[in-house]
């Protein structure tokens, strides 16, 4: 399970689907709701088009995962974002229904390194 979750995180940030609100349905639930780093909060339903995102050059280190049930992951990890030169800490909730897994929640918390 651990490399079909990072697999996933590492297509978020993958362009393609940052700028496809269609791409992005896919990976997110009906209620997807996510606490940038930028503490901005963001609803899937009510801010779909919002959450197209731009094209970033992130790479993900330290991921782990912890299994809340057997349908429930949480994932953490750290981002670094070359674009702005910065660093965060992330963590993701993802839920399997009927064997597609799709996240329901994402935070980022900015880091110093």
């Amino acid at each position: 399970m651990h490399d079909t979750i990072l697999a996933l995180e590492l297509a978020l940030l993958k362009p393609e689907v940052r700028r496809s609100s269609k791409a992005l349905r896919l990976f997110l639930a009906d209620d997807f709701f996510e606490i940038g780093s930028s503490g901005k909060v963001l609803y899937q339903q009510e801010q779909i088009e919002e959450i197209v995102l731009g094209d970033v050059c992130m790479t993900i280190d330290n991921f782990h995962i912890k299994l809340l049930s057997e349908d429930i992951i949480l994932a953490t990890y750290r981002v670094y974002n070359a674009v702005n030169a910065q660093h965060s800490l992330r963590s993701s909730i993802w839920k399997r229904v009927d064997g597609q897994w799709k996240m329901h929640f994402h935070q980022g918390t900015l880091t110093n390194a």
